[in-house]
């Protein structure tokens, strides 16, 4: 049975109950205590203490099953203990960073944490997240009214994302494709918290879901759309962010727990825009 829109809205909004900024240090602990049956691991993708920080976790969760937003099915089939062994062969044989990763050797702690684990690939094909430019939802992901990606945002909402992506992008996109790139996002979200479902019924549990911090929002990414889809499974989310250089930061921010790190170093992504 459909969920009303109105718990949707309300799943948009609330924060989750004793959340709370964490350290590294007693993560571990947490995870043991808490005993979730979806583990989803945020990251910023270039930042290796975050990648070292989600293997710590993987191995105090010893999950069952491993889903990366990195990986196309087709390419998680091929990881074996024996590959995992040799991060490098196995790098190569995923294509990793032929398809725009950074680093495989940063990701390798990851894969070395559950090297039995059964591991699931949750990536889209770039046409299938293409056609969220143009497309309803549930043109593309059958499952859509399962996860409530058949209801639009609220407008206030739906307003605010665009302004996001439109920053994300250097402030460089066409204004009339916001809306498309807001929409991709959710098909995203979507195919990753359906993957991460089957993962569960297939293996049982514990699952770890490796994906950025934008899609471990409690509010309204994958932990939203799996309570949406199935409320009965416990779930439990850990967002990692960057100081800022100011030093400020929300103290209010949308997961379980999340962990602050230093920066890592990077080239400014919008120079050359400029």
């Amino acid at each position: 049975m459909k969920r009303p829109l109105l718990a949707l809205t309300l799943c948009l909004t609330a924060a989750p109950l004793g959340a709370a900024e964490i350290s590294a240090s007693v993560l571990s602990a947490k995870i043991t205590e808490a005993a979730p049956q979806v583990l989803v691991l945020g990251e910023l993708h270039d930042n290796p203490t975050h990648h070292l920080t989600q293997a710590a976790a993987v191995a105090a969760l010893k999950p069952k099953a491993l889903v990366f937003e990195m990986l196309s099915p087709v390419q998680a089939a091929q990881v074996t203990p024996e590959l995992i062994s040799t991060p490098e062969d196995l790098g190569q044989v995923l294509g990793w960073e032929a398809a725009g990763w950074p680093d495989f050797a940063i990701y390798a702690p990851i894969f070395e944490a559950a090297p039995d684990a059964r591991y699931y690939g949750a990536a889209l094909p770039r046409e299938t997240v293409r056609r969220a430019m143009s497309e309803a939802l549930p043109d593309i992901f059958p499952e859509a009214a399962a996860y409530g990606l058949d209801q639009p945002y609220p407008a206030d909402l739906q307003a605010t994302l665009e302004t996001q992506a439109q920053e994300d992008h250097c402030n460089a996109l066409p204004p009339e494709l916001l809306p498309g790139m807001v929409a991709a996002q959710r098909l995203r979200d979507g195919a990753f918290a359906a993957t991460t479902l089957q993962a569960l019924q297939e293996t049982g549990g514990p699952v770890a879901l490796i994906t950025g911090s934008g899609h471990a929002r409690t509010d309204r990414a994958v932990p939203a759309l799996i309570a949406h889809a199935a409320p009965q499974v416990k779930v439990i989310s850990l967002g990692q962010l960057e100081r800022p250089s100011d030093g400020s930061l929300n103290p209010d921010q949308p997961y379980d727990w999340w962990i602050v790190t230093a920066p890592t170093e990077r080239e400014d992504p919008c120079a050359a825009f400029q």
